[in-house]
């Protein structure tokens, strides 16, 4: 990531808490001079149950309560006010995990008062900027920032810092089986690989390949390659068993459009599938749609 993203990726977090120097050095760990900052009891911070988050290291963990013990917490966690009483962790929740083992009984905390939605905004991008996050759990948050916070994907590639492109590949990756997104997760498969099996576009068959890529060791490109094959032998089966009167209306339609166009029919009843190569092209058949 160049310096220009990662200065974007900071102004979520950065519009939130405090500006500040160098980090200071353990003993005087005190948040900073405002009503806001102090230090808070360990037990009164709650995790957020709907924090981008889901999986946490337990090797990083140990490590990093091991530093934690060394030299202190040195970066207060920021939290919110809960209604039924104590805090809320919005950013730094792993922080938090990592102080409880290293037996630690108060840590700094900012409090801010925030909306759910600049809630889950600030603890998504923290994770983003820490690389805490696995391609689904990100995936997941855009798709929640998405349905629940009426974002969009300009919305959050400017949030994040990335291109909108970015942001609709992540959100791809929730079209995987199950089966292959638990493969991803437990990093049997990258996330170029699950990307590379939705060229295959059918359920069962992805979860057929990804195994093999497993087995085989395959790589992305090859994954890529291997469903690109598979996806073209489906088209072939299913023309085959098209009735002749199917396989004359799609040639009909191609003449008439210009491009290959496929019909499923299903006892009466179906879709017509319309390729384009361009969206010159799209617009082109746009305009023959609309012809009275």
């Amino acid at each position: 990531m160049n310096d220009g993203n990662k200065r974007r990726l900071g102004r979520g977090l950065d519009a939130l808490l405090p500006s500040s120097g160098p980090a200071p050095m353990p003993q005087p760990v005190v948040a900073a001079a405002s009503a806001d900052g102090f230090r808070a009891k360990i037990e009164d911070l709650h995790p957020n149950r709907s924090q981008p988050r889901t999986r946490f290291d337990d090797t990083a963990l140990a490590e990093l309560a091991g530093s934690i013990k060394d030299i202190g917490l040195l970066e207060p966690i920021l939290v919110r006010k809960r209604a039924q009483g104590g805090y809320e962790i919005v950013a730094g929740e792993r922080r938090w995990r990592a102080a409880q083992r290293a037996g630690l009984r108060e840590v700094p905390v900012y409090v801010r008062e925030l909306t759910e939605g600049r809630a889950f905004e600030a603890a998504l991008v923290e994770n983003l900027q820490r690389e805490d996050l696995n391609p689904l759990e990100t995936a997941r948050a855009f798709q929640r920032l998405l349905d629940e916070h009426q974002h969009t994907h300009d919305t959050i590639a400017k949030l994040i810092g990335k291109d909108r492109s970015t942001v609709a590949n992540a959100l791809r990756l929730l079209k995987l089986p199950e089966s292959v997104v638990d493969l991803i997760e437990s990093k049997q498969l990258s996330e170029g690989h699950g990307r590379a099996l939705l060229g295959a576009g059918d359920t069962t068959v992805m979860q057929k390949l990804a195994r093999e890529a497993i087995a085989q060791g395959w790589s992305v490109r090859e994954t890529e390659r291997r469903a690109r094959v598979a996806a073209q032998e489906k088209q072939t089966t299913q023309a085959v068993a098209k009735s002749p009167n199917t396989r004359d209306l799609e040639e009909r339609l191609t003449r008439r459009v210009g491009t290959r166009v496929t019909v499923a029919d299903r006892k009466g009843k179906g879709h017509l599938q319309i390729a384009f190569s361009s969206y010159d092209e799209l617009d082109r058949l746009i305009g023959i749609l609309e012809k009275k």
